[in-house]
């Protein structure tokens, strides 16, 4: 019977550290928040510039004056680019959606001191010292595309969509993508947007799940679980703190990695870097090599070199972004 280990390490993290685990639903809650700290009083101005190297899109904005607010939602971000009234010239909002392969992040830096595979950059307007708010991803399978809208196919976010998650994921059991190992299943973004290989590590050794056992035997058993009409409502939520299901850990754990904080947007660069969160989050670096090294890999684990998170992902057919 394989089963998977818990990946705990102390492996280095936190500022001049970057944490080495592909970003996940956390990590884009995360950098959500760190775009909306380190924007809120800030004012920017003139074009959005493009690496000259990127094959993502133009951004076709320009404005003397604008502010920039993030929304996440399972692994994608919205950035909206919003002009402020008498802005040159006239326009309305623009909002770009985000998808950050495997290594993509936000940082705030000099604008004399750009990041290498600063591949998007927003500058602030004068006065004051010019800044840029850049997108960072080394590997450039991130992606952003115009317009806004969540990548159809997605499920509900697992962080902040929990009922209907939870109803997305119960009612779909007939689907053929349940036929498959719960270690594939928990990886496809139409029931599990968020959950990527070190969540679905935890969450299996957690509940010492076994990675191959089909999916859909495990999640059936999640229909037919009522509590007890004889427990009280206070007895009813430690039962369930206390012993979670799969379900409830998809959506506890990744808020225990927000809790704690990531190092995917507080990098060294970043004025809202941690070291003490970064020195407690370093305990999950490991977690996503999810198998052991005697245990055969999934199907799943594929990398698409294509630039952006491969249409297969939402299928549940790779680790994707």
């Amino acid at each position: 019977m394989h089963t998977w280990p818990n990946l705990l390490s102390s492996s280095p993290t936190g500022p001049g550290h970057p944490s080495h685990r592909m970003p996940e639903g956390p990590e884009l809650h995360l950098a959500s928040d760190f775009v909306n700290e380190a924007c809120r009083e800030l004012v920017f101005g003139g074009c959005v510039e493009k690496s000259p190297v990127s094959r993502n899109p133009e951004v076709p904005f320009e404005s003397s004056a604008y502010h920039i607010s993030a929304l996440a939602r399972g692994k994608e971000l919205r950035l909206t680019l919003s002009p402020l009234p008498g802005a040159q010239p006239p326009r309305g909002p623009l909002a770009l959606v985000f998808r950050f392969g495997m290594t993509g992040s936000f940082q705030l830096v000099p604008s004399d001191a750009l990041p290498p595979h600063a591949h998007l950059r927003f500058y602030t307007a004068p006065p004051g010292p010019r800044l840029a708010l850049c997108f960072v991803d080394i590997r450039r399978f991130g992606h952003w595309d115009l317009g806004g809208k969540w990548q159809p196919g997605r499920g509900p976010c697992v962080l902040l969509e929990y009922e209907q998650f939870r109803e997305n994921v119960l009612r779909n059991l007939a689907d053929k993508a349940f036929d498959r190992p719960i270690c594939e299943a928990l990886l496809d973004q139409r029931f599990f947007n968020g959950i990527g290989n070190y969540l679905r590590a935890e969450i299996l050794y957690r509940l010492r799940i076994p990675p191959f056992e089909k999916a859909r035997t495990v999640l059936e058993a999640l229909q037919q679980r009522r509590p007890s009409p004889e427990l009280t409502l206070s007895q009813k939520i430690r039962a369930k703190l206390q012993n979670p299901d799969l379900l409830e850990l998809c959506h506890s754990v990744p808020k225990e990695v927000v809790q704690l904080g990531g190092s995917w947007t507080l990098g060294a660069q970043s004025p809202h870097s941690n070291p003490r969160r970064h020195s407690r989050v370093g305990a999950w670096e490991s977690r996503e090599r999810g198998l052991r090294p005697q245990d055969p890999p999934t199907p799943s684990a594929t990398v698409s070199c294509r630039g952006q998170v491969p249409q297969e992902e939402i299928q549940g057919s790779t680790e994707g972004s």
